[in-house]
């Protein structure tokens, strides 16, 4: 596998700075998934959130952390697909699969 590198984001205040890993990491070559989980799902509801969908080469959230979160599962944000709405194995993946790990 090429080099890669999965983001792992819980924290709602994260969202710029995964934005500059992945862009750093991409100029780098390297392969992305993101994945946010629970209070983390509010980023999805930024303005720069679908810049970030654009720049990975796979990124989800938690469908049901987006509920608890006070999300319509049905509301599904923008720059992503409802297949993105996705379950904690996208994080399981990123755990088995990259070859670099971090959780912001």
């Amino acid at each position: 596998m090429a080099k890669s590198l999965g983001i792992f984001v819980t924290n709602p205040n994260q969202l710029h700075h995964v934005i500059g890993v992945a862009k750093a990491a991409k100029e780098k070559g390297a392969k992305v998934k993101v994945f946010f989980t629970w209070t983390a799902t509010h980023n999805a509801k930024d303005k720069d959130f679908p810049a970030l969908c654009e720049l990975v080469d796979d990124i989800s959230i938690c469908v049901d952390s987006y509920a608890k979160q006070g999300y319509d599962i049905n509301d599904v944000p923008a720059g992503l697909s409802a297949k993105q709405m996705a379950t904690q194995a996208q994080h399981g993946i990123i755990i088995e699969d990259y070859d670099y790990y971090l959780s912001l």
